[in-house]
């Protein structure tokens, strides 16, 4: 049984729709979190600047595999 490979519109569709999902729960999660740090600036600070940062790092895969269409084939 074989399938055929998503096309890229399809492919483009569900990453984005994962994108909105794992944004939707990570925004829940660092907010949540966020209320139980320390009342100190400083944490806050560092811990909101590496929260802004670190929500890329899983999007990335999400997005190469949505621009990844057929490229094993291509020469």
């Amino acid at each position: 049984m074989t399938f055929k490979p998503l096309s890229l519109p399809v492919r483009r569709l569900i990453a984005c729709g994962g994108i909105i999902v794992f944004l939707c729960v990570y925004v829940a999660l660092v907010s949540n979190i966020a209320g139980h740090l320390p009342d100190n600036k400083l944490i806050e600070l560092m811990y909101y600047g590496l929260a802004g940062i670190l929500w890329g790092i899983p999007i990335i895969p999400i997005i190469s595999w949505s621009e990844n269409y057929q490229t094993k084939n291509r020469r």
